[in-house]
């Protein structure tokens, strides 16, 4: 694991590696280019060299590759404010990450690469206000779930096009299983397990012309959740019986590797062979967004056998109420709840992989039916967040999720099983972006069983808009039928807004 992180956030080694100029014969670009992690001085811009697949120039060489790289105020680059020169490592895949300083807040800029005479596309991306400024209002886009093989990118296309501030994806990037059901295009066929394997798998997904229109038009936030490495993994274990804890991390090594060869994330650090992937984003005195990582500490789900981590439908599981099981982890968990005290922004919004609110259903005689691998599976690690909410009359806190392939608006109490506990927050949860969601049916009894949900639909596929302004926050979900379609057309399926000083959403 060490290794691996080495490997990943350590500089280009001259010594290891000689220099070479490439004349290129394919576009080297074929990944395209994304920018992310906007703070009020910096940006971070991404890049991957690639031989265009199915092309005549070959496989790229085994050196260090220089790349120029321009930072513009306008799309033509005729004010370039910043620029540089660096080495794609063969180490990381030819994928470069620049940590972009020294810009001014709240305005957009332009930015490309450059290699061999050969110029990249441009993307347009933003940085954020000064911290402390005023700010009459933040746009992004909540998505999640995006499944190669279940579905056409549709939606990317639609949020490449609109104004946004950010977009804010809470997990799932990519899939490392198939779903032969639901296939209308394929990737690679096996689930990953080396690191060239899962950066095959990510290359695939990088080509979508969709997702590129995405990433170049706008700066990106993330989280991760399971499928970027193992389905429902949790910390160390794995869902595959015959993988033993020690065999697993050597793969979701090279899965972490892969993920941040592919990201516009900026190096981060690591702690006992762990990354550091949490993060805090601020937006002038309007807004602090808190990034979770769900996966990376998270206990083993209750009552499962052995060392196996899965999420299954529980029912008296002795396990369940455990105090000492986690999704965060000790320090996550209290970094957040130091963050969420000493917050300025006037709205907290904490953007997590999955549903925080309850979705369990009844059974005859009294007990719930849960699914393990979500927070109604974790209800001690849920009941110390909502607790810390309550206790320090914590306002206008708005959790941002994904994972369950619905579309949600829901109340969070601060005791999620009485009806008579306060509201301290509000939810929403977006659909998958091509993902299949559960039969109406369930989905029927689950809001049935479950009145602060106020809205569920899992038939349809999309994302959501969110419109924030110091009086309140506006949430438009967007959705097309599954499966999604090159030609499918987004619709409104609902609006909810939660008004500043009150918790829990409202339809509009």
């Amino acid at each position: 694991m060490l290794l691996a992180a080495q490997q990943v956030l350590s500089a280009p080694n001259t010594h290891r590696w000689r220099v070479a100029h490439p004349q290129w014969r394919d576009n080297p670009f074929a990944l395209g280019v994304a920018s992310g992690q906007p703070r009020a001085d910096s940006v971070v811009l991404w890049t991957r060299l690639m031989a265009q697949p199915g092309g005549d120039g070959g496989p790229l060489p085994a050196a260090l590759l220089p790349l120029q790289w321009q930072v513009a105020h306008d799309p033509r680059f005729a004010r370039i404010v910043r620029s540089g020169t660096v080495l794609a490592d063969p180490a990381q895949g030819h994928s470069v990450r620049v940590q972009v300083q020294h810009l001014t807040p709240g305005r957009p800029y332009w930015y490309r690469f450059l290699s061999g005479g050969v110029a990249s596309p441009v993307g347009r991306t933003r940085t954020a206000p000064a911290d402390g400024a005023p700010v009459d209002r933040l746009r992004l886009a909540l998505a999640s779930c995006q499944h190669y093989e279940q579905g056409w990118f549709t939606a990317h296309r639609e949020i490449a096009a609109q104004e946004l501030d950010a977009v804010v994806f809470v997990g799932d990037y990519i899939y490392d299983s198939s779903n032969l059901r639901f296939r209308l295009r394929s990737h690679e066929a096996d689930s990953p397990c080396t690191l060239d394997e899962f950066r095959a798998r990510h290359a695939t997904y990088k080509a979508d012309p969709d997702l590129q229109a995405c990433h170049a038009a706008h700066p990106w936030i993330l989280a991760w959740d399971d499928h970027e490495v193992r389905n429902d993994y949790a910390g160390q274990l794995s869902d595959e019986e015959d993988l033993s804890p020690a065999a697993f991390v050597q793969v979701r090594a090279a899965a972490y590797q892969a993920y941040f060869e592919h990201q516009p994330l900026a190096p981060l650090h690591w702690q006992s062979g762990q990354v550091r992937m949490h993060d805090h984003f601020r937006w002038g005195r309007l807004a602090d967004l808190w990034m979770l990582d769900g996966r990376q500490y998270r206990s083993q789900q209750p009552c499962n056998p052995g060392q196996t981590a899965r999420g299954r439908v529980r029912w008296r599981c002795d396990t369940l109420d455990d105090s000492t099981r986690t999704v965060l982890g000790a320090e996550q968990e209290r970094w957040l709840h130091d963050g969420l005290r000493s917050g300025s922004g006037r709205w907290k919004l904490i953007g997590q992989a999955t549903q925080i609110s309850p979705w369990g259903v009844p059974t005859p005689d009294g007990a719930r039916l849960v699914y393990s691998d979500g927070w109604d599976g974790y209800p001690a690690a849920r009941a110390r967040l909502l607790s810390h909410l309550h206790q320090h009359g914590l306002e206008n806190v708005v959790f941002l999720g994904g994972d369950v392939h619905r579309h949600v608006a829901a109340n969070v109490r601060a005791n999620v099983f009485d009806p008579q506990a306060p509201v301290v927050a509000s939810e929403f949860v977006t659909s998958s972006l091509t993902t299949a969601g559960i039969p109406d049916p369930l989905m029927s009894w689950i809001r049935r069983s479950n009145p602060d949900i106020l809205h569920a639909r899992s038939d349809e596929r999309g994302y959501m808009l969110l419109d924030v302004t110091d009086r309140s926050i506006h949430c438009t979900a967007r959705a097309t039928g599954f499966p999604v379609l090159a030609h499918s057309a987004l619709h409104t399926q609902a609006r909810f807004r939660v008004e500043a000083g009150r918790a829990g959403p409202q339809r509009e």
